[in-house]
């Protein structure tokens, strides 16, 4: 099956549109679930999902997922047709989830090249012993399932076997069009035949070769899908299997009479052959006229290519191309930027570089919008997470989304699944109390977790609150000593202090291990994936009332508004969003503390202050505090003052990765995030401000000021 070459685009869109209708299968299930109820709508839709995968799986002789979404098809035809009023809407869910899993692990394995293996025998007993259960008997769930197969097994046969003897064959003139932009036109055709000649005894379609003829996609787009159908299904019957097709845009379907069936089945043979010598005569006229047949078809090829709105794009072109545009923004610099150009009066030339910098930033917004996404499916994830943790740990737990529609770059998304997941765990696990502890306390049995995304400037904030027990700041500050974990005294800790300390590798709030935590690894790798993308995590907590944290993570990677300064000879590029402001210094506001750490004074708070050129080893022009710069910047709710000689400018900055060799070392703890290329030529290091911040607080200056 796999080994087939041409069967794999047919694979890809198998598992595309499969993978949709399962993550919609979800939605439904968890919105029934909530309210211990299923509308007719979301059984009819569920119904329909499952038969469009079981035909779909059949065609691509995927023989267990067929059989398995046949046979939840069965289940829901029960529920529909029986009505039963004893629904177990949980134990229902549960059954279903696990099918979807096992189909979701089996398009995994088939999308990575491998056969399906996993046998469903097991999910296909539990689904027939659940029909049992809910029509009272066993022997009757199997009566009501059987006769169905039963009843469609005996219309094919008596279709098939005598076609003229009976008074109920009926005839069809069936139109379908499909939506403009669905494409693979031909392979929904070729589907949905084989889904009719499974309840029709002939099935004719024009156009007639689904897959050798080059043109049928373009021939059902512009003519639509002819279909002249012979079955003894009632037109309501046949206009509901109709309805199941995907992609469709209009149906028509028609009865009619035997003599214009046979009438209309001749003028198809008759265009068929009328298509096929307009084919010859086409070539002939080819080689008569190439050139102008030639611009015609450039013509026609210019009027399909404009009916189709949306395309596929591999994201290693999208990559490819947001390096592209890096390297431009460079050369944009290092063009207007040229030395050569100092002290000239070229106005002209600087109309035409205002010009030019104009389109490279629309050029940079266009190609930064093409790789924005919604965070929403991520966060959508999480509610079967909270759900079926939920039930294994028996809390009562509701998951609040909001910001839904909030845009962050595709990498930046791909980072931040695995960090949501542990925070969403630990918020469960660790913060939601089980429904006795929140009576006793006075909450509502049921507690709450709100997963938020808004946007402030240029980055995104994720926050993750919820209503629970809280942190114990004195518990966390004792336990971390006891680890010899903290690196100031305890009693000199703030609450804010305290929490961070969940961060540290190795610690675990829970005493016990369990399945979901306990063994002291997790957030430490929060924390790292989310620094690793540029961003930072935040915790405030209550005792007693809730936690709240907050990842804030840049909406891209690629391109960032830094300030540019200078230390000696030394250029070094700050991102704008940790700058707080910058000032020259004044004497009476430096002072230093009793272990020679110098500090300043700004509007009645103190914050320590890193010399560049002493951090970096680099000479200075000045070493004088008040000859120099003074740059605040922040981060984490810390803030430190950097001296630098002075400020060069704002400037839009390429962020380059390190070199690999340089990547062995730990150089982003020590304040060093990537480099970028100035408009000179020469090359920036962009300092890593969390990096910077850290490393002075492990260094020993520990007066770093909290901001928050």
């Amino acid at each position: 099956m796999m080994a087939d070459r041409p069967m794999e685009p047919m694979l890809e869109m198998y598992l595309f549109e499969n993978r949709q209708l399962l993550e919609q299968l979800e939605e439904i299930l968890l919105t029934s679930e909530e309210n211990a109820n299923m509308t007719k709508e979301n059984i009819d839709e569920i119904f329909r999902i499952m038969h469009t995968i079981k035909g779909s799986s059949s065609m691509m002789m995927f023989t267990g997922l067929a059989t398995l979404a046949h046979r939840i098809e069965d289940l829901f035809f029960y529920i529909r047709e029986q009505k039963p009023e004893a629904i177990d809407y949980t134990s229902l869910c549960n059954l279903i989830f696990r099918a979807q899993d096992f189909m979701c692990q089996e398009m995994d394995m088939l999308e990575s090249g491998k056969e399906a293996e996993e046998d469903p025998t097991n999910l296909l007993e539990e689904i027939e012993v659940y029909i049992a259960q809910l029509s009272g008997t066993e022997d009757q769930s199997n009566l009501e399932v059987k006769s169905r197969d039963k009843e469609e097994q005996e219309i094919q046969y008596y279709i098939r076997q005598d076609q003229t003897t009976t008074g109920n064959i009926k005839y069809y003139e069936l139109k379908i069009h499909f939506q403009d932009d669905s494409q693979m036109e031909n392979v929904r055709a070729f589907t949905l035949i084989h889904s009719l000649r499974e309840i029709c005894s002939e099935v004719v379609h024009f156009p007639s070769e689904l897959f050798e003829d080059e043109k049928a996609s373009e021939k059902i787009v512009e003519n639509g899908f002819w279909v002249l159908i012979i079955s003894e299904l009632e037109e309501s019957r046949m206009q509901e299997h109709l309805q199941e097709t995907l992609f469709v845009n209009a149906i028509h379907l028609t009865e009619i009479e035997y003599e214009e069936y046979q009438k209309q089945r001749q003028e198809m043979v008759a265009m068929e052959g009328r298509e096929n010598q307009e084919e010859k005569n086409l070539v002939a006229e080819e080689k008569e006229i190439s050139s102008s047949n030639e611009e015609a078809s450039e013509i026609q090829e210019s009027i399909r290519s404009q009916k189709q709105s949306m395309i596929t794009v591999n994201i290693n072109k999208l990559d490819k191309l947001m390096d592209l545009v890096g390297e431009i923004v460079i050369t944009e610099s290092m063009v207007i930027k040229n030395p050569d150009l100092e002290g000239l009066e070229l106005d002209n030339f600087q109309k035409s570089a205002r010009q030019l910098r104009k389109l490279t930033d629309d050029l940079q917004d266009v190609v930064m919008s093409i790789r924005m996404l919604p965070i929403g499916p991520t966060f959508q994830k999480m509610k079967r997470l909270v759900r079926d943790m939920a039930q294994k740990i028996g809390k009562e737990v509701e998951l609040i989304l909001t910001g839904e529609e909030t845009e962050v770059d595709k990498n930046i998304i791909d980072h931040l699944s695995d960090p949501l997941m542990h925070l969403i765990r630990n918020a469960v696990d660790h913060g939601i109390e089980t429904p006795e502890e929140r009576i006793e306390q006075g909450k509502q049995e049921k507690g709450s977790i709100r997963l938020e995304a808004t946007t402030s400037g240029g980055d995104v904030v994720i926050s993750i609150i919820d209503d629970g027990r809280g942190l114990d700041s004195e518990k966390l500050i004792e336990k971390a000593k006891r680890k010899n974990l903290l690196l100031k005294p305890a009693e000199e800790m703030s609450d804010e202090e305290a929490f961070q300390l969940i961060l540290a590798p190795g610690f675990s709030i829970k005493e016990d291990v369990s399945e979901f935590s306990g063994r002291g690894v997790g957030m430490d790798v929060v924390k790292n994936n989310i620094e690793n993308v540029g961003g930072s995590i935040s915790i405030d907590s209550k005792k007693g009332i809730g936690t709240s944290i907050y990842l804030k993570i840049p909406m891209t990677l690629a391109i960032v508004d830094g300030m540019q300064l200078q230390t000696g000879s030394a250029k070094y590029t700050i991102p704008t969003v940790n700058i707080r402001e910058s000032f020259r210094a004044e004497e009476k506001n430096l002072f230093q503390d009793p272990d020679g750490n110098e500090l300043i004074m700004i509007r009645g708070e103190c914050y320590p202050i890193l010399r560049l050129h002493e951090y970096f080893k680099v000479k200075s022009e000045t070493e004088e505090l008040t000859e120099g710069i003074m740059i605040m910047v922040e981060q984490d709710q810390k803030a430190i003052c950097l001296f630098a000689d002075k400020l060069l400018g704002e400037q839009q900055v390429v962020v380059k990765p390190l070199p690999n060799y340089l990547v062995r070392f730990p150089v982003k703890a020590k304040g060093i995030g990537g480099c970028t290329i100035l408009g000179n030529g020469e090359i920036s290091l962009i300092l890593d401000i969390a990096g910077m911040i850290n490393g002075t607080l492990q260094g020993g200056s520990d007066n770093v000021k909290s901001v928050g």
